[in-house]
C-alpha cells in the first residue's frame, strides 16, 4: 500500500500536471480570474471553472487550513513559557489546615497574624518554563495525524477540481449540441416556409386542394415551435455553463474550434488507483490510521523539564519586621528546577473504546476506498462502451443525413409532379431536419464520450490535449 509521502508525491504531480495542461493554452493571456473577451474555447471554461468556481476555492481553503494544521502540531515541540505579575490588596486572615483543590477560595499563605482583619499590599512575579523532554512519539504522532489529514485535505481538492473541470467542459459540449439542434430546426423552417409558399401557389392556382395548404402551414406552424424549444434549451445550456465556470449572471458566447470534427481514437483509461477519488479514499484511511497511531501513545507517561524564578512580597509582615516596599515589590526571591514525570493512569481506560472506535472508523474507509475502486473500474468500462458507440454512429450519420436529403428531394419531386401526396413530403422533412441535428450532435457525442474517458482515468489532459490538434 503506498505510504503517506508517495501519495503526497502522486497528488503533488497530478495537480502540478493538470495545471500545466489548462494554462497550456493561455499564453500570455488575461490572468487569471478575469474574463477573456469574445467567444470562449472548451480549455478557457475549464481554467475559468477551476479558477472560480466556488466549491474549489472552498477545497482549496480547507486544504491550507489542514495545512497550517500541520505547522500547529509542530508547536508542541516548543517549551511553554508563562510569564505573571500581579498586584494585590486583600485581608490577609489565615487559618491552619487544608483545603481541596478549587478555583473559588483564594489562598492565603503565612501565620496567622495579630489584627488579620486589616489589609494590606500583595505582589507577586514569576516566569515558568516547562518543555516535554521525553513524550514517547506524542508529539510525532500528532503532526504525522496532522500531516495526512492535509494530504486527504489536498486529495479531495484534485477530486473537486476534476469534477468541476469536467462539468464544465459538458456544460460547453451541451451548448455546442444544443446550438447545433437550433440550426437544424432552424434550417427545417426555413425549407418548410419555403414548401409552403410554393403549395400555397399552387392552391391558388387550384393545382392541388386546400387541405395541402393547410397541412403545409400545420407542418411549418409546428416547425416553428420545435425551433422555440430547441432556442429555449440552448438559453438553459447556456446559464448552467455559465453557472459551471464561476459567471452565473454573465452571457457566454462559445467558440467551437476543433469540436466540430471527429477526435482520432482514443487511448484506454489508466489504473484506476492513481485517480484522485482513489488518493482520496485511500488518504482518508491513513488518516483514521493516523489517529490511532495517536491514540496508542496518549496514555504513555510525560517527561517534562521545569524551571521556575519568582519572587513575592507583602504589607502582612510579622510584629518588628520592615518592609520598605510595602509589599508593592517583589522583595523574596525564589528559583526552582526540576523534572516532571506525568503518567495519566485513568487516560488508558478511556483509549481503548476510542480505538475500537477508530478501528471500527478504518474498515468504513477501507470499504469506502474498496467501494470506489470498483465504481471507477465501472466507470471506465461505461466510458469505453459508450466511446465505441458514440464513434460508431458518429461514422454512420453522414450516410444517414445524406439518404435523408435524398429522399426529401424525391419527395419533394414527386409532390411537384403529383405522385405524391403532401404527407410524404412532410414525413421526408421530418426525417431531414431529425437526421441534420443527429449528424451535428453525434460529432458532440464522441467528444462527450472522450471525456468521459478522461474523467474516469482522473486526469482531463487527452481530451484537452486532442482540442489542440492541428
Amino acid at each position: 500500500m503506498p505510504t503517506t509521502e508517495q501519495n503526497v508525491l502522486a497528488r503533488g504531480f497530478a495537480v502540478a500536471l493538470l495545471s500545466l495542461t489548462l494554462s497550456a493554452s493561455a499564453g500570455a493571456q488575461q490572468p487569471q480570474n478575469v474574463a477573456a473577451p469574445g467567444p470562449l474555447t472548451l480549455e478557457q471554461a475549464v481554467r475559468q471553472a477551476v479558477d472560480r468556481y466556488p466549491a474549489v476555492r472552498e477545497q482549496r481553503a480547507r486544504a491550507k487550513a489542514a495545512d497550517e494544521g500541520v505547522a500547529v502540531a509542530r508547536t508542541a515541540y516548543l517549551p511553554r513559557v508563562d510569564l505573571l505579575w500581579q498586584e494585590t490588596r486583600a485581608t490577609h486572615n489565615n487559618v491552619f489546615g487544608l483545603s481541596l483543590p478549587q478555583a473559588v477560595v483564594p489562598p492565603v499563605s503565612g501565620p496567622v497574624l495579630p489584627r488579620s482583619g486589616d489589609s494590606a499590599w500583595g505582589s507577586a512575579a514569576g516566569a515558568l518554563i516547562s518543555w516535554d523532554a521525553i513524550d514517547f512519539g506524542q508529539r510525532k504522532a500528532a503532526i504525522d495525524a496532522a500531516r495526512a489529514q492535509e494530504v486527504a485535505a489536498s486529495a479531495r481538492t484534485a477530486v473537486t477540481e476534476l469534477d468541476v473541470a469536467a462539468a464544465a467542459a459538458d456544460a460547453f459540449l451541451t451548448v455546442l449540441a444544443a446550438d447545433a439542434s437550433v440550426r437544424a430546426a432552424q434550417a427545417n423552417v426555413d425549407r418548410l416556409q419555403v414548401f409552403a409558399n410554393a403549395v400555397r401557389t399552387l392552391v391558388t392556382n387550384q393545382l392541388r386542394p386546400g387541405i395541402d395548404q393547410s397541412r403545409a402551414e400545420a407542418e411549418l406552424a409546428l416547425a416553428r415551435n420545435q425551433l422555440l424549444q430547441a432556442q429555449q434549451t440552448a438559453d438553459i445550456a447556456r446559464a448552467s455553463l455559465a453557472e459551471a465556470i464561476g459567471r452565473p449572471t454573465d452571457t457566454i458566447g462559445v467558440a467551437p474550434g476543433t469540436l466540430t470534427e471527429l477526435p482520432p481514437p482514443a487511448a484506454a483509461s489508466g489504473a484506476v488507483d492513481i485517480h484522485p477519488a482513489a488518493r482520496a479514499a485511500l488518504a482518508s484511511v491513513e488518516a483514521v490510521r493516523a489517529r490511532e497511531r495517536v491514540l496508542e501513545r496518549s496514555a504513555l507517561p510525560h517527561i517534562a523539564l521545569q524551571s521556575a524564578v519568582s519572587g513575592r512580597g507583602s504589607g502582612a509582615v510579622m510584629p518588628g519586621v520592615a518592609d520598605t516596599a510595602d509589599g508593592l515589590w517583589p522583595r523574596v526571591p525564589n528559583w526552582a528546577v526540576g523534572v516532571s514525570v506525568t503518567l495519566p493512569v485513568t487516560e488508558y481506560f478511556a483509549v481503548k473504546p476510542r480505538r475500537r472506535v477508530e478501528e471500527q472508523n478504518e474498515l468504513a474507509e477501507r470499504a469506502h476506498y474498496d467501494l470506489t475502486i470498483a465504481t471507477l473500474r465501472t466507470q471506465q468500462v461505461r466510458a469505453q462502451a459508450v466511446m465505441k458507440a458514440a464513434a460508431a454512429i458518429a461514422q454512420n450519420m453522414p450516410a444517414v443525413r445524406s439518404a435523408a436529403e435524398e429522399t426529401q428531394l424525391r419527395a419533394r419531386a414527386r409532390y411537384d409532379s403529383g405522385l405524391a401526396s403532401i404527407t410524404e413530403v412532410a414525413e421526408a422533412q421530418r426525417v431531414l431536419a431529425q437526421a441534420e441535428s443527429d449528424d451535428a450532435v453525434a460529432r458532440l457525442a464522441v467528444w462527450r464520450a472522450l471525456l468521459a474517458q478522461s474523467q474516469a482515468a482522473g486526469d482531463l489532459t487527452p481530451f484537452l490535449n486532442q482540442l489542440r490538434r492541428p
